[in-house]
């Protein structure tokens, strides 16, 4: 399977796309409160003279398909402001499903796509594959300032020659762990985070906790296989499920991979990993009555935690062993059907640039991709008394400077969501774990042949 497919290819592939929850959100596929995929666009429009702003004096309408909670609607009318002959009109969802469907079917069609569109992370396989249908944004001057953003998300939008800039980074989701301070102080463990930190700081010292955790407290240490599977698998070097070159399945060779299926099993077979399912109501109650005590989960997945208002003070956030994961976050690409790119992308540099990305971070919590702001006193002003009064950001953000690249190809979720279900059997149903280990990587390449 080669990394650039012939668009008509990719668009028959579009239902079978498997998402992973994104940032900011809990399952990634609910529709708008009116029930809609689309809902009505609104219009940011600016007033003032023809000649002020860019200087032209021309009247230009910019489209912006926005995705999720965002500031981006108030941080347009101040731009608008300075910028009065530009029109911004919005049209935002948060039924990724859709969003992305709907681009795809304009892209195909050849009409309809916005000047600007909001890509979040999970579908960035499926249009960097099709990069002739945007603006490559190093043409538009994203080499100016690609040394403003973390490397490793930067990299997700880059072909894999380095020549094609598909988006500029929005905001980050990098993965922490969460811990139950009364739990671990009742298991005999440190309750500060670098303590905790420090005390499971290669996986090998996870697991040894992890068990001790369950001896002394009666309760499994961590939630469930799929988190747990997760925070080893995005450890991969370079590449998890596909080669970064040529596309080629090596998710049976890569040693990440079958490390992180075989520690998964390991706190199964010692009933460390809890048996809830991610979302579900159970899992919603057990975080609230103190059943287990760790989760491994991005930034974003603390606003779930906060919906537990009972265990308010008896979370913190320590960090990951022998290193970190990303999951979610969106780029801002433009479209060829676009008639505007020049002022588009000077509008979407502008909005994430690093004054903007701090404001977004404290009025909509999306979390910057510009390492400078964690140096900024408002970045980590706030003490978060859920959290026991941690700074949760410097806690985010140390995370998200050991996050490596990684490549994950445009069928990860499928290939991923095999394997989760082997892990399932083998919690479930007692099943072999190296019998369905080897039927997932059966199913996988039969699905990698198929596509």
């Amino acid at each position: 399977m080669k990394r650039s497919k012939p668009w008509a290819i990719l668009l028959a592939v579009v239902m079978m796309v498997s998402l992973l929850a994104a940032c900011g959100g809990g399952g990634g596929n609910s529709k708008t409160s009116n029930g809609s995929a689309n809902p009505p666009a609104t219009t940011n429009e600016g007033g003032g003279t023809e000649n002020s702003g860019t200087g032209t004096g021309e009247k230009i309408e910019l489209t912006f398909w926005s995705l999720g909670t965002t500031n981006y609607e108030e941080l347009a009318k101040e731009y608008t402001a300075e910028h009065p002959n530009i029109t911004i009109k919005f049209q935002n969802t948060s039924d990724q499903t859709a969003h992305h469907n709907n681009l795809t079917t304009a892209l195909s069609a050849g009409s309809g796509a916005p000047d600007i569109f909001m890509l979040e992370i999970a579908f960035m396989e499926r249009f960097i594959s099709a990069k002739d249908k945007f603006h490559n944004l190093y043409d538009l001057g994203a080499k100016d300032i690609e040394s403003n953003y973390l490397d490793w998300k930067w990299k997700q939008a880059t072909s894999v020659d380095g020549s094609f800039q598909l988006g500029l980074p929005t905001d980050i989701g990098p993965t922490v762990v969460y811990y139950r301070t009364d739990l671990a102080e009742q298991a005999g463990l440190p309750t500060d985070p670098d303590g905790f930190s420090a005390a499971i700081d290669t996986w090998d010292k996870f697991a040894t906790v992890a068990k001790q955790f369950k001896e002394k407290t009666g309760k499994p240490f961590a939630d469930l296989t799929d988190l747990v599977y997760n925070g080893l698998r995005d450890q991969s070097p370079d590449q998890i499920y596909f080669n970064k070159e040529d596309g080629a399945f090596i998710g049976d060779t890569n040693p990440q991979v079958k490390k992180a299926y075989d520690f998964t099993v390991k706190g199964i077979q010692e009933g460390w990993i809890g048996n809830w399912i991610l979302w579900s109501p159970e899992w919603q109650n057990a975080i609230n009555k103190g059943d287990f005590g760790v989760m491994l989960g991005p930034a974003w997945i603390a606003g779930t935690i906060r919906n537990a208002k009972d265990s308010a003070g008896k979370w913190q956030i320590a960090q990951l062993p022998e290193g970190a994961g990303n999951w979610g976050g969106s780029f801002l690409t433009l479209p060829k059907e676009g008639k505007h790119p020049k002022e588009a992308y000077e509008f979407i540099s502008w909005l994430v640039n690093k004054d903007n990305q701090l404001k977004s971070f404290k009025e909509s919590g999306l979390f910057p991709s510009i390492p400078a702001v964690y140096q900024e006193p408002a970045f980590s002003e706030d003490k978060d008394e859920f959290f026991s009064g941690q700074v949760i950001a410097e806690a985010y953000a140390k995370s998200a400077e050991r996050v490596k690249p990684v490549y994950y190809g445009p069928l990860h979720d499928q290939v991923d969501t095999i394997i989760k279900n082997a892990l399932k059997n083998v919690l479930e149903k007692k099943a072999d774990p190296q019998k369905e280990w080897d039927e997932a990587m059966k199913q996988a390449k039969t699905l990698v042949d198929r596509s």
